[in-house]
């Protein structure tokens, strides 16, 4: 049985869910075209502020299906590569939705991010992590490489000595010393992962979304741009919003001292 994605709306947040609890959440196409969807829904819906990424049960996600891509590798026909890379394009649909989302995305992770499903959590803004939680790029282990995005946000967020290390070692990193690395933002007591990130999701809904997408824009963007080029885009963002209803909202409520009313 392929996992699903459900989807759950839990005050301001869309709750996305992977679920195959049986194979520790293990990724499916299926999945990832649900997840997909439910992010254009997500940037449609004006009531949806942010989007929350979690495993069902105990673990987050284990990556691929081994006996899927084993089927996948026996077939007679000649169909395998050309299947997988199907497959494979899916997976990376969602990495992208993930990305490209305006409204802020956290990962509640528990248990086992593995995998692809490593790579899924760091496609998200933000990731909150039990502190049992482990973390491992185990492409290494059976003799494969990354993809879902795991190597390229390693490689833009760790040194290459690092980011190499945990790609070709596959040992599980706890989420205190990703912490450490700045790759988790806030560290949880086992089972309260999500709790956290709705709280989060929360003071996020209470700030401009239109803001809040302009950062998260830039902030993607900035690896990639010369300091020009962004300072340029950083003065269109700022009028642009300056100029939004919210713009002027946040200015009176601050003049006022009221929390402000965004829209």
């Amino acid at each position: 049985m392929p996992s699903a994605l459900t989807t759950e709306h839990r005050g301001p947040a869309l709750v996305l869910t992977l679920s195959a609890p049986a194979t520790r959440n293990t990724l499916s196409p299926q999945a990832c075209a649900a997840g997909v969807e439910a992010l254009a829904t997500a940037e449609a819906d004006a009531a949806i502020r942010c989007v929350v990424l979690r495993g069902d049960g105990a673990h987050f996600c284990a990556g691929g299906d081994l006996n899927r891509l084993r089927a996948t590798r026996t077939r007679d026909d000649g169909s395998g590569p050309d299947a997988q890379r199907a497959s494979i394009d899916q997976f990376h649909a969602f990495v992208e939705a993930l990305r490209a989302c305006p409204k802020p995305v956290i990962a509640a992770v528990e248990g086992f991010a593995a995998g692809g499903g490593f790579s899924l959590a760091l496609a998200c803004d933000l990731i909150v992590a039990a502190d049992d939680a482990r973390f491992v790029m185990s492409y290494g282990r059976i003799g494969l490489s990354p993809d879902g995005g795991g190597s390229w946000h390693l490689a833009q967020r760790l040194p290459r000595a690092l980011a190499l290390q945990l790609i070709w070692l596959p040992e599980p990193v706890g989420a205190a010393q990703l912490q450490q690395w700045g790759l988790v933002n806030a560290v949880t007591p086992p089972g309260e992962a999500l709790a956290t990130a709705l709280q989060w999701a929360e003071r996020l809904a209470r700030m401009a979304p239109n803001a809040l997408a302009s950062a998260k824009e830039l902030v993607d963007a900035a690896a990639t741009q010369p300091l020009r080029t962004h300072l340029a885009a950083e003065r269109e963002h700022f009028v642009a919003n300056l100029f939004d209803p919210n713009g002027l909202e946040g200015l009176q409520a601050f003049l006022d001292k009221r929390p402000p009313r965004f829209r």
